[in-house]
């Protein structure tokens, strides 16, 4: 029998509140949670003692900060006490905030920080937060990519958002400091990996140091050493703004590593190969297709497993995996899953301070595969499935009461390999360029 492993086992609830134009999109809505308290109850019956839970500002203060509605909160973390499991609260997910502020917005920081010190003082027990839900990925989406409001296409907006998260981040932990002293910081990032062509090494080159930019900024790595200082100067930050990060920092208690199997991308310029495929134009080319590089053969992802190596070489800093979550069959989620967690035992035990697996979303998640775009395009389950109104225990259910009650499952799909790791996987060739 497999002894029972010594990384935690967290769970997630996927609480987006994006903002497209004047519209919002609330995950919390329309997987029925916000109307389902007993949800609490059925989390900690799967044996879960640690949850990702939303306190949103969108939610608390719509209408301002002096016009908060703690009732659903309240109830929420009342109940979450009563049953022994611990929050991380987050406070921004994938947001922008409330109507009277936004992400590129100077209002933006100062008002997180004051919405965050009231949250601490509501809740003076809970000691983990995650102000700001993958900062780095969300100034991408919002100031690069133009998807989510302030639908920003370029590079100026994205540090601008950027900077006005991770201010936001240190302000905010600052003023919950302040309340209480022993609250932690679990700072989440999706951390993928570039590749491509000869001809986009630069623009590969420039993505890998960017991907760290959140966690550099917070641990004050930012410097004029730095490989991307010249590039946020030249994009609006000031050298005062980069110092005040780099002379005062403010490094996470744990580095939290959001993680999906399309998180590694391919570049590749030569467009005429990938019909149908949109365009990019990067600070190092012109024109390039990103590709998710498990579906382009001859690209050589290197995991999950090597990219936790990286993070902790990097930083020596505690580690979780904050996300770990595949759309697909439900045997496929069930192998998805059991490797992450077979992952997190091999560095666990190799020496690296890994300390939980966080099974993201327990509820499942909808249209993430248009990047919310679109509402009532999709739905993939997680733990439970909530299509039928009330969640219905999934294949996952079982896997992971085992796993947290008894430290191993044993499952026959468990001996097949998932289809990222078989050729049925490839959609395009990476031939030489």
């Amino acid at each position: 029998m497999t002894p029972v492993a010594t990384v935690d086992i967290w769970g997630g609830v996927e609480a987006t509140c994006r903002r497209v134009g004047d519209a919002y999109s609330d995950q919390l809505t329309r997987s029925g949670h916000r109307d389902r308290p007993a949800d609490l109850d059925r989390f900690a019956d799967l044996g879960l003692r640690t949850l990702r839970y939303p306190v949103l500002w969108e939610h608390v203060a719509p209408d301002g900060l002096d016009c908060p509605d703690w009732r659903w909160a309240d109830e929420r973390l009342a109940r979450l006490q009563q049953l022994g499991i611990e929050p991380i609260v987050g406070l921004v997910h994938h947001g922008s905030g409330p109507r009277y502020t936004a992400l590129h917005e100077d209002t933006f920081a100062p008002g997180l920080a004051r919405y965050a010190r009231m949250v601490a003082e509501r809740y003076p027990w809970v000691t983990h937060y995650t102000p700001v839900n993958e900062p780095l990925t969300t100034a991408r989406f919002s100031g690069l990519y133009g998807l989510w409001y302030p639908h920003g296409r370029d590079d100026r907006t994205f540090v601008r958002i950027l900077l006005n998260e991770l201010r936001a981040t240190r302000l905010a932990m600052q003023a919950i400091r302040e309340v209480n002293p022993a609250a932690q910081l679990i700072q989440t990032e999706d951390l993928g990996q570039a590749h491509g062509t000869p001809a986009l090494a630069g623009q590969v080159a420039f993505e890998n140091e960017r991907r760290w930019l959140t966690f550099d900024l917070l641990a004050g790595h930012v410097t004029p050493s730095h490989p991307l200082w010249g590039y946020l100067q030249e994009f609006g930050a000031t050298e005062a703004e980069l110092r005040e990060f780099s002379d005062d920092p403010l490094p996470p208690d744990v580095l939290g590593i959001n993680h999906y199997a399309t998180g590694e991308r391919y570049l590749d310029e030569r467009l005429d190969r990938y019909p149908g495929q949109p365009a990019l134009s990067g600070r190092c080319h012109p024109a390039y297709v990103d590709l998710p590089a498990l579906h382009v053969a001859g690209v050589a992802p290197v995991g999950l497993e090597n990219l936790l190596h990286q993070a902790w070489d990097r930083y020596h800093q505690p580690l979780a995996i904050t996300e770990a979550h595949l759309k697909c069959t439900r045997e496929e989620q069930m192998r998805w899953l059991y490797q992450c967690w077979q992952i997190a035992n091999r560095l666990r035990t190799s020496g690296v301070n890994l300390r939980a697996l966080t099974v993201w979303s327990l509820l499942g998640a909808f249209d993430w595969d248009n990047l919310l775009t679109q509402d009532g395009a999709s739905y993939e389950p997680g733990v439970f499935d909530v299509r039928g109104g009330l969640p219905r225990p999934t294949a996952l259910y079982r896997l992971v009461h085992s796993l947290i009650r008894r430290g191993h499952y044993e499952h026959p799909v468990l001996a097949s390999p998932g289809w990222w790791q078989r050729d049925i996987r490839y959609q395009w060739l990476a031939e030489a360029a």
